[in-house]
């Protein structure tokens, strides 16, 4: 009897595709945690007609999300980074936020060495911090960029990058280099208004341009598969902040299928507009979230 033959998985999958978790699992999540998550900004979604001649741009870094407090590294969910102890090493105490990175297309390899309890330090050789802002200077981002370059200038270690900041003049220069981005294997671009003070939660001071937008929801049921992938699982349910489910089959690999992320994980799946109902059109999995 083979793998898909076993009436016990059958059942275990038809099970499965009917549990649901509750509706309000991100907002529990949060609470739960909210004292020691770092007040990070977070960026809303660029759409056209933004005045652009406010706004620098960068690269949006496909990495690990990471806030110096002034002694520790942390993730956003406010984890401690266990970073070897010469990767942080004379590091001042002034909060710092970046993004770890280990390169263009190696999100997977990041998380794998950012999240090990005891530090693989021939990994952690290859993870630059990509410095993006400072959240406790005074000013606005225009008058924290110099402040920050002049930060990582005397840290003075190749592995801490201060981001290459520039001005783009039109929307069609934007999609322009969102586009030379995206072909070298980037994610997207990212837009820091420059009259703008550090504001910590999601505001339209800093904004997000991709070509597909990345969003999270828990994992909060299984639909068994059929055909080809019969006694494997065929799809995920999953719940977004808002309450709303929808179904995920694609990019999920002969692996997932076996052993999907498990009930109430997070992952990040991709999308390209909404449905009138507000459902995403085209989702397909990205990842589970590790962070």
């Amino acid at each position: 009897m083979g793998p898909r033959d076993r009436p016990g998985r059958r059942a275990a999958l038809r099970l499965l595709s009917v549990l649901a978790l509750p509706g309000a699992w991100l907002q529990q999540a949060t609470s739960a945690r909210a004292a020691g998550k770092p007040p990070l900004m977070l960026a809303n979604t660029y759409r056209e007609g933004v005045p652009l001649a406010d706004f620098w741009v960068s690269e949006k870094y496909d990495g690990i999300r990471a806030y110096w407090d002034g002694r520790r590294l942390l993730t956003r969910g406010g984890e401690v980074i266990q970073a070897p102890g010469w990767f942080v090493h004379g590091w001042p105490q002034r909060a710092m936020d970046g993004e770890l990175w280990r390169g263009r297309g190696q999100f997977e390899q990041t998380v794998s060495t950012v999240r090990r309890q005891v530090p693989d330090e021939q990994g952690w050789r290859g993870v630059s911090f990509m410095v993006f802002d400072l959240p406790q200077e005074s000013g606005t981002f225009d008058e924290r960029l110099p402040a920050l370059q002049a930060l990582v200038g005397a840290i003075s270690q190749a592995w801490v990058v201060a981001v290459r900041q520039r001005k783009v003049a039109s929307h069609q220069a934007l999609q322009g280099l969102l586009a030379e981005v995206e072909k070298q294997g980037g994610e997207g671009l990212v837009l820091h208004r420059g009259d703008s003070l550090y504001n910590a939660g999601r505001n339209d001071d800093l904004l997000k341009f991709k070509s597909m937008e990345d969003a999270d929801a828990r994992v909060v049921a299984y639909l068994a598969g059929k055909g080809k992938y019969e006694g494997m699982v065929g799809a995920l349910t999953v719940e977004t902040v808002d309450g709303l489910r929808f179904n995920i089959g694609s990019g999920l690999t002969d692996a997932q299928r076996r052993a999907p992320p498990p009930l109430g994980s997070i992952v990040t799946y991709r999308y390209r507009g909404l449905h009138a109902s507000g459902k995403p059109r085209f989702a397909v999995l990205l990842r589970q979230r590790r962070d």
